[in-house]
């Protein structure tokens, strides 16, 4: 897409241990894309990082959450003219090849998610339950924005001017505002949605939250944000 400007956006708290090698995939992947980090008051080095790599660092004077993060890049993303935003995770997970998958839909959508689930990228390692809640989270909230949608969570996503400058002023900030009510906001903006597969690798720290409880806690939580969505006033997009 030529007539874009990229910018990749990394929301990231206390990755340290793995910011330097996503920044790396991102430069071999995307060389002509500019970055920013988005340091969500991380207390480890991430901010540092992120500098002695040379991109643009935004560091939060505390933890404001990934939807906080990411109006923070949208902003800085409309302030300074870029055409298309690409959510990559500063954990590992996203591979950085996908970003130009995710581009390349912007031609026909506003706003394109990364599914882990559509097509034969299947992410076998998310567990039986959180799987089964995802699947139905993903089944209302395609119901509600009239779009078919395998995987409502996933924060690998592109958005173009429009949806860019709409995020900058009202992207969510609740948890799970960033991923479930995003979509939501964006479907009643008017502005269209498509997903793309894309490939996920397991979190290079840590542990996802597995078990039956948890994912019903999950679920009850994206469903109340789903719902929060829909009770506030739509926004129109200029």
């Amino acid at each position: 897409m030529t007539d874009r400007r990229l910018l990749v956006a990394v929301p990231a708290l206390n990755e340290a241990g793995s910011l330097a090698g996503v920044l790396t995939e991102i430069r071999a992947a995307q060389p002509d894309a500019a970055v920013v980090v988005v340091d969500d008051g991380s207390s480890d080095e991430t901010a540092e990082i992120a500098r002695q790599a040379g991109v643009v660092t935004l560091q939060m004077p505390y933890n404001v959450g990934v939807g906080g993060a990411m109006r923070v890049a949208f902003r800085y993303a409309l302030d300074n003219g870029y055409r298309a935003v690409v959510q990559v995770d500063g954990d590992g997970q996203h591979d950085a090849g996908d970003i130009a998958t995710l581009v390349a839909a912007l031609a026909d959508s506003s706003v394109v998610v990364g599914s882990r689930f559509a097509g034969s990228k299947d992410a076998k390692w998310v567990g039986t339950h959180r799987r089964w809640a995802m699947w139905f989270l993903a089944v209302v909230v395609s119901r509600v924005t009239s779009t078919h949608l395998d995987d409502v969570t996933s924060g690998f996503r592109a958005a173009d001017h429009k949806a860019i400058a709409l995020f900058a002023e009202h992207y969510p900030t609740e948890y799970l505002g960033d991923t479930v009510e995003s979509l939501v906001l964006t479907s009643r903006a008017g502005l269209s949605i498509s997903q793309r597969s894309v490939s996920m690798r397991p979190r290079r720290a840590g542990r996802p939250s597995q078990g039956t409880l948890r994912s019903a806690l999950f679920l009850g939580r994206a469903l109340m944000a789903v719902s929060v969505a829909l009770m506030r006033r739509p926004v129109t997009v200029g």
